[in-house]
């Protein structure tokens, strides 16, 4: 459920008529793409003028297998599948089931935040709109890495022992853990599993034949994009992201193709209504246009600027919006380890981007191919985005390269360092994940959690009273620092947390960590 942040470049444009972009123009660009960026698949639909005007797969869905993506083939959507949940709750409050408005505890009474008066006025929008006041990605190391063991229960009692970092409803700080509530809210009101709940309500009328909730269903299905990874420039395939009892599901759960998914963006594009003639109604339109309405402010500037003039960005429910060359531009990306997709809407035009990959690094791949399609559609005259996307990454890994080396190198030279680790052993707990364990292993010191067991690793010694963890986990790069802090006798009391990588990604939040000794 990563999210892809974006770069604009204060670059002087000229603004005229729409674009018409060809399929020809399409190939072309994941043609270069392809061949310059190690990725397996690709998916992508383009929609104009309300008609879809291409549809189709590119490279292969798995290179163990090397079968061809086609317009059909399943990717994990990740967090684009967000906006099923708030469409989830759209409909609930056409049925006048909920409202916006209501108060969560009203459905789930034993939810908690970190303050009283957070708890009793946090709204069912304040579940979707990341203003919570809790930091970037606060809580995720609860699913990230997959295999670990905790339940939507203990999502929705971690908050309390969260500490906030801005001021409730102040601040955008984008979060996974609160749509899981949201899915809870879902499940609780409709008396049906959020993951049912979207394939029958949502998907069966759209018609979205080859799409499920969560990975969990997918049985039956064969087209199916596996994820991968980039080792020394090779694409490798790793593990498919799982959870067991589906609980990630409303925060990033969903597979979908590309061609299921124009008729999701169809769907929006004509404000909630669908069928041959546009005459049936999914949601509202008066609660279409409140997902689509700015809720959380990320920036405003009304000398606008950039190469698109940029005037807003926001976010609704479920959708950031922002505004290029005088259009408005909803859009959300999504990402878990090897799969990445982005959906973008442009209203004023009645067009869609959608593009799905199953590479990782993909992002700039995403990004690239939906820029370069949609500045034709809004006739910008921009950057050449694969040589953007070219530079950007390398110098983005050569940063995070040299960051890393530097670490492992001194503790390369630590290693003859004489330390006492029988001091640091011992249980250590986190009020909101648990235990981790400090234990000798043949003379070396090592760390596992024990409600996330792929979070296991040695330690290694460097400097002062901090170790470099290296996991066995490796489908990521999330390697953390620990820092314990002693007492008055040299023993252990506390560890911190946080990663070596400046690229880690923001859901090991292992910095929102304070493990206090426990034995």
């Amino acid at each position: 459920m990563r999210k892809i942040l974006f770069l604009f470049l204060v670059i002087p444009f000229l603004s005229t008529a729409q674009n018409k972009v060809s399929s020809a123009f399409i190939d072309s660009l994941i043609e270069v793409s392809m061949s310059r960026f190690p990725q397996a698949g690709i998916g992508v639909a383009v929609i104009q003028n309300g008609e879809v005007t291409h549809l189709k797969g590119y490279g292969i869905t798995s290179v163990k297998k090397e079968t061809k993506v086609d317009e059909n083939t399943l990717f994990a959507i990740a967090s684009n599948s967000k906006a099923f949940t708030t469409t989830a709750l759209g409909i609930l409050v056409d049925e006048g089931k909920l409202n916006w408005t209501d108060k969560v505890i009203d459905h789930i009474p034993e939810f908690r935040m970190y303050a009283p008066y957070v708890t009793e006025n946090f709204m069912i929008t304040d579940l979707l709109t990341h203003r919570s006041g809790l930091g970037l990605g606060a809580g995720d190391l609860m699913f990230f890495p997959d295999g670990a063991d905790f339940t939507v229960e203990d999502v929705i009692k971690s908050f309390q022992y969260q500490t906030p970092v801005s001021a409730f409803r102040t601040k955008y700080d984008y979060d996974n853990l609160l749509y899981v509530v949201a899915g809870e809210v879902v499940k609780r009101v409709s008396g049906m599993p959020w993951d049912k709940f979207v394939q029958e309500r949502i998907m069966k009328p759209l018609n979205m034949k080859n799409s499920v909730g969560i990975f969990q269903n997918i049985d039956g299905y064969t087209n199916i994009a596996y994820p991968h990874k980039t080792e020394e420039g090779k694409l490798k395939e790793i593990p498919t992201y799982t959870k067991a009892d589906g609980s990630l599901g409303a925060a990033g759960g969903i597979y979908a193709s590309v061609n299921d998914l124009s008729k999701w963006v169809t769907m929006h594009l004509n404000e909630g209504l669908y069928g041959q003639e546009k005459s049936d109604t999914l949601i509202s339109r008066r609660n279409h246009r409140e997902l689509w309405r700015i809720h959380t402010n990320m920036n405003y500037n009304a000398m606008g600027g950039g190469i698109y003039n940029n005037h807003y960005q926001g976010y609704g429910l479920g959708f950031s919006l922002r505004d290029e060359n005088g259009y408005t531009i909803v859009q959300h990306s999504g990402g878990l380890p090897g799969m990445l997709s982005m959906i973008t809407m442009i209203p004023e035009l009645n067009a869609g981007i959608i593009i799905l990959t199953n590479s990782d690094p993909g992002g700039y791949s995403l990004l690239t191919l939906t820029n370069e399609i949609k500045d034709e559609l809004i006739n910008v005259e921009g950057l050449n985005w694969l040589d953007w996307a070219e530079n950007a990454l390398s110098q983005r890994a050569t940063e995070a390269d040299s960051v890393v080396t530097a670490v492992w190198n001194k503790v390369d030279k630590m290693k003859k360092s004489k330390i006492n680790t029988e001091r640091f052993t011992g249980t250590y707990k986190d009020d909101w994940f648990g235990e981790v364990v400090v234990y000798q292993k043949n003379d070396e010191l090592w760390m596992r959690s024990k409600r996330s067991p792929k979070l296991n690793g040695r330690m290694y010694y460097y400097n002062a009273n901090t170790f470099a963890v290296s996991w066995e986990y490796r489908d990521m790069e999330c390697d953390a620092f620990a820092t314990f802090q002693v007492d008055e006798n040299d023993n252990a009391t506390l560890i911190t947390m946080k990663g070596i990588s400046p690229d880690i990604d923001f859901s090991f939040d292992f910095q929102d960590l304070k493990l206090k000794r426990t034995e």
